[in-house]
């Protein structure tokens, strides 16, 4: 047995023999991490080794099984949250939430944990947090049952232990980057620590038909840090985004095995932690003054509709190259439809710097939201407001037609509700509610005065 030492990409996975500056598998810069192995000499290989001692599998009759979905779920305090979890947590899944540093995971967390501890036994394991700091969360959040329990450690092999114990019915663990296994010489976080240690939890839970809730930090990119191979090991993967310092916060599943990934949660923080918000529409635009500029945007939120307003603002730039800044809204997109305001509206925006806002500091991954981008910029450059009875979706192709949207009839269902005369949307669509737009040239000569 001799010692080896490798360099690890800690964003792939791939290891070199000898320290290089750039992974040539990803790309990344700086991403090798030394690591210690033990290599034998003169023994047979592992593929040889694996061989001998394979055996053969017990199997079932598939008809026999009884399906996962068909188990108990653990419901938590929120309803929505429940729907993206598919219907609640499943005994014996593994969840990964993920999002950035003060967003409120452990939050959020504290508040599942303070519900299902009514009725099952929980476990909070902290591998960056004191009892007592946990323990004046949970006064706060009002999370006294009997039944929750916490533990502070790191080790990947006491939590997996204390998990195949069976004792618990949820168990939390913050965070995978704080874990280590006792047989990995590696530091905390790296990529062998974190797929280790995630196999380890997650064969405990499965074992034992435990449900686990494992915290993962994100990169300054937002994307969750570490291996991407630990979230294809989970059962569902939970992304909290919003604005850390106010506004409203989303958890959505881009990844989930029991149920749909079109759902989303919709919080707010207060000083009594987390609380659902039962109509978004309503308060994000409670405080809204028409002034040009300014659009309503019925947009989509996974399955939910939502109503927010666009803001737009347009200066005279003092440098060459005109500055384009969005908060909420994809800056290769806005670049996009400027290019297309431009060539097909003749409206001269070279020498305009140009702000877009989502209001309520929601994040719009939404095609539909074109054409109101177009129209709250062109309503800024021209100093002219849209009219407070108009709502407006639609998707704006290069040749500045407005294409369809997908679930028109919940966007106008949800405008309608809010006290709105029209539509502003594609001609596709049939409805009394709709004014069709053609193209966007039209659209702003017609309805931008």
């Amino acid at each position: 047995m001799k010692n080896r030492s490798l360099f690890v990409c800690q964003q792939c996975g791939v290891s070199y023999a000898k320290w290089v500056g750039q992974c040539t598998n990803c790309g990344n810069w700086n991403s090798l991490v030394e690591q210690t192995t033990e290599v034998e000499f003169g023994k047979k290989s592992t593929i040889e080794k694996g061989r001998a001692s394979g055996k053969k599998l017990e199997f079932v009759k598939l008809n026999t099984v009884v399906p996962s979905d068909a188990k108990a779920r653990l419901l938590t305090e929120f309803n929505d949250l429940n729907t993206v979890l598919g219907g609640g947590i499943l005994m014996g899944s593994v969840s990964l939430l993920a999002g950035q540093p003060g967003i409120g995971k452990s939050t959020i967390l504290m508040q599942i944990c303070a519900e299902v501890a009514k009725k099952h036994n929980v476990l909070y394991i902290s591998g960056e947090e004191s009892a007592g700091q946990v323990k004046l969360r949970a006064e706060r959040l009002g999370a006294k049952s009997d039944k929750l329990n916490f533990a502070a450690s790191t080790s990947g092999n006491d939590i997996a232990k204390t998990i195949e114990t069976g004792e618990f019915d949820l168990v939390i663990v913050d965070s995978i980057q704080t874990l280590a296994m006792d047989e990995i010489s590696s530091a905390p976080g790296t990529v062998s620590q974190v797929t280790n240690c995630g196999n380890l939890i997650i064969r405990a839970a499965k074992a034992t038909d435990t449900a686990v809730i494992i915290v993962g930090h994100v990169t300054k990119e937002g994307t969750l840090a570490g291996p991407k191979v630990l979230e294809h090991l989970v059962d569902v993967v939970l992304n909290f985004e919003g604005d850390r310092y106010g506004g409203f916060k989303t958890v959505r599943a881009v990844k989930n095995r029991f149920g749909s990934t079109n759902e989303v949660a919709i919080f707010e923080m207060s000083q009594d932690g987390l609380k659902e918000v039962q109509n978004p529409s309503a308060a994000l635009l409670a405080e809204r003054t028409n002034t040009d500029g300014s659009v309503i945007l019925a947009t989509m939120e996974g399955n939910r509709p939502i109503l927010v307003e666009i803001q737009a603002l347009a200066t005279n730039s003092n440098y060459g190259y005109p500055k384009r800044t969005a908060s909420g809204f994809d800056i290769n997109r806005l670049n996009l439809l400027i290019a297309v305001l431009e060539r097909r509206t003749k409206l001269k925006l070279s020498d305009k710097d140009i702000f877009i806002n989502v209001v309520g500091g929601m994040k719009l991954n939404d095609s539909a939201a074109d054409l109101a981008v177009c129209m709250a910029i062109a309503s800024a450059v021209a100093g002219r407001k849209l009219g407070e009875e108009y709502v407006v979706f639609g998707e704006v192709g290069l040749g500045g037609e407005i294409r369809s949207a997908f679930r028109a009839d919940q966007r106008i269902t949800e405008a309608k509700k809010l006290g709105f005369k029209h539509a502003i949307a594609p001609r596709t669509i049939k409805n009394p509610f709709v004014i069709p737009a053609k193209d966007l040239r039209e659209t702003l000569i017609r309805y931008v005065k």
